[in-house]
């Protein structure tokens, strides 16, 4: 049965610069893909700009050279983000770009670093003010016509933004990439702070999980993790409440007999929207350690949940 979890191929392309992938940054990309497929992982999350490029181009090598990962993976990619020196000239300004020779263009690298015909999914990355939201949606629709994509994602969206491309493409939306996590919780505080004068400090666009849910999309949340700060990254001195909630996560660890990055994940996919958390980590025992998260889903109690949520707030719910 394939795992709820996602893995993110941000780190594993090496340097973010023109300079090619080292042996060993291969070598350590292979034994983390593997580990993540031998774990029940087939969904592989890209972008173009990730690694200069290079993390898809050294996903496909493990392509060509592992059938069985050939068979299995499911790849989702992301255009829109233009970096100097990476996806833009070296003098550009960092900005963003949806017109159609860009996500076409996005694309058509992607698909040649990765060395395959398709991908299940194209990601619009991030929201470009200046996009022409019928050109975007006509472009889409035509690689999917083209046999390129599958399906859409939408990647850092408003639920406004989200319900206009469900509204103009033909092509299905299937899933919503956002930054969720037990410590960026903006999801869960603009819930319970609905009527409270709390609420205003939180940016988290209200009812976008909700949208999902009724319509089918899947959530998937970047960052899960948050950094390894609740799982065994160092901690800043005066981050009192990050080192209280870490003590947390490792005391309902303990209690379960598992790891803390599955106590982190846990509460996220413990939330009833279906949340399907992107790990990054290129270390084979942590990958490992994500995964026991499936398992403790539905024995993480409501009110070890909640523990979890006024820990990293700082403060019970009001």
């Amino acid at each position: 049965m394939s795992s709820r979890l996602i893995y993110g191929c941000m780190t594993i392309g090496g340097t973010w610069d023109a300079a090619p992938p080292t042996a060993a940054t291969v070598d350590r990309a292979r034994a983390a893909v593997r580990a993540a497929l031998d774990a029940g992982i087939t969904d592989f999350d890209h972008a173009d700009i990730y690694a200069h490029g290079k993390s898809e181009a050294v996903f496909g090598q493990l392509l060509e050279e592992d059938p069985d990962l050939a068979r299995r993976a499911a790849l989702q990619t992301k255009c829109g983000i233009r970096l100097p020196g990476n996806t833009a000239a070296p003098g550009a300004p960092a900005h963003y770009r949806l017109d159609r020779d860009t996500i076409r263009s996005s694309l058509e690298g992607s698909l040649r670093r990765l060395r395959v015909d398709s991908v299940e999914r194209l990601m619009l990355h991030r929201p470009d003010p200046l996009s022409d939201p019928l050109e975007v949606a006509a472009t889409l629709d035509e690689l999917r016509r083209e046999g390129l994509i599958r399906s859409v994602g939408l990647s850092n969206m408003s639920l406004r933004q989200v319900s206009l491309y469900q509204q103009l493409l033909a092509t299905p939306v299937t899933a919503v990439q956002i930054e969720l996590s037990l410590r960026h919780r903006s999801f869960v505080e603009r819930q319970i702070l609905v009527n409270h004068v709390e609420g205003a400090e939180h940016s988290f666009p209200e009812g976008v999980l909700e949208y999902c849910a009724a319509d089918g999309i899947e959530v998937q949340a970047w960052g899960a993790l948050a950094r390894g700060l609740y799982s065994g990254a160092p901690i800043p001195p005066e981050d009192q409440h990050a080192a209280a909630t870490a003590h947390t996560v490792e005391e309902i660890a303990a209690e379960h007999g598992t790891t803390r990055e599955a106590v982190v994940l846990a509460w996220l996919m413990r939330h009833p929207g279906g949340i399907r958390p992107v790990v990054g980590t290129t270390d084979p025992e942590r990958i490992a350690a994500c995964t026991e998260a499936e398992a403790l889903v539905p024995r993480l109690g409501h009110e070890q949940w909640y523990t979890l949520l006024n820990a990293a707030r700082g403060a019970s719910v009001p």
